[in-house]
């Protein structure tokens, strides 16, 4: 497997990128990291939550299913959502960083996406086809979510919102799915901040993120209803 290389419209003038979403281009997950930059839009289908990585590191995910491998997104070659995630969204595609710290888009050539057919990355006169101009966008906000995350996560501990939570997910038949080690922004403790914390949550725009993780949770019950309906449909 070779490495991400520098995107160009020199050497890669006639590369084409399969759209759509399929087990096939590894979207059969259940579960994919996000960033601030997109909460706004994953609050309305995703549960936002928080974890820690191996080295104590605060990160956000939104929950795809409840078994290994499971997407319930997924529907055939579509995914069943208003907005999908930036890092399944992304594609072949990803953010490296020049010598001279600037962010370049580059690419992987053994994804499964790339290949002979597809959309393809730029014109015929070297300008950014319609999936480029995107996928940039999609790039954009993974990009700024990694600068800013750490210091959002960092303001929420100060200001107390964090909250443990195991969550027990129970299905109509008796199934009961345990999802441990997660954290999310309590609302209570979030309503009954005071005047000085929320103007600093607000002046460093991380007030609007908290409100959105603490709503994002009412959308579990969603997942399961979208588990339901996929079994009782084979």
């Amino acid at each position: 497997m070779t490495s991400p290389v520098l995107l160009n419209n020199v050497d890669h003038r006639d590369l084409r990128v399969a759209v759509g979403h399929h087990a096939r281009y590894g979207d059969a997950i259940n579960q994919t990291r996000v960033f601030p930059a997109e909460f706004e839009e994953l609050q309305r289908d995703y549960a936002i939550l928080i974890r820690r990585d191996d080295d104590g590191s605060l990160f956000a995910t939104v929950l795809l299913g409840l078994d290994p491998d499971e997407n319930l997104f997924l529907d055939g070659e579509r995914w069943d959502a208003r907005y999908v995630p930036a890092a399944r969204a992304r594609g072949p595609f990803s953010i490296g960083v020049s010598s001279d710290g600037e962010p370049m888009i580059h690419v992987d050539l053994d994804h499964p996406r790339v290949g002979t057919t597809g959309e393809r990355v730029f014109r015929d006169l070297g300008g950014n086809g319609p999936l480029l101009d995107y996928v940039s966008a999609m790039l954009q906000r993974i990009y700024v979510g990694l600068e800013t995350e750490k210091r959002m996560f960092e303001a929420f501990a100060a200001a107390d919102l964090l909250e443990p939570a195991t969550l027990q997910l129970d299905l109509a038949d008796g199934r009961r799915y345990d999802i441990p080690d997660r954290f999310t922004v309590d609302a209570g403790r979030l309503a009954a901040l005071d005047g000085e914390t929320l103007a600093r949550l607000h002046r460093d725009d991380f007030l609007r993120p908290a409100l959105w993780i603490a709503s994002s949770l009412g959308n579990l019950r969603h997942l399961i209803d979208r588990k339901l309906r996929k079994e009782a449909h084979g």
